[in-house]
């Protein structure tokens, strides 16, 4: 198992955590140039979070399985 699976089940199982480590990623990338880039660092944080995080399900749905 490669490093970037054993990252993403961490990930993966824990979306409050995940959550505030994208929202601390992006605004250190903001910071960093500035807001220049802030509508792609936006929508890198929504697919992050629907990917990894919450994505505003409150962290109940399962990527894995199939909605209901």
């Amino acid at each position: 198992m490669s490093m970037m699976d054993k990252l993403k089940n961490m990930l993966k199982g824990h979306p409050e955590q995940t959550d505030r480590g994208i929202d601390k990623a992006g605004d250190y990338v903001d910071g960093r140039t500035q807001g220049k880039h802030s509508r792609h660092v936006d929508t890198a944080q929504d697919k992050l979070r629907d990917q990894y995080g919450s994505g505003g399900a409150g962290g109940t749905e399962r990527p894995d399985e199939p909605p209901r």
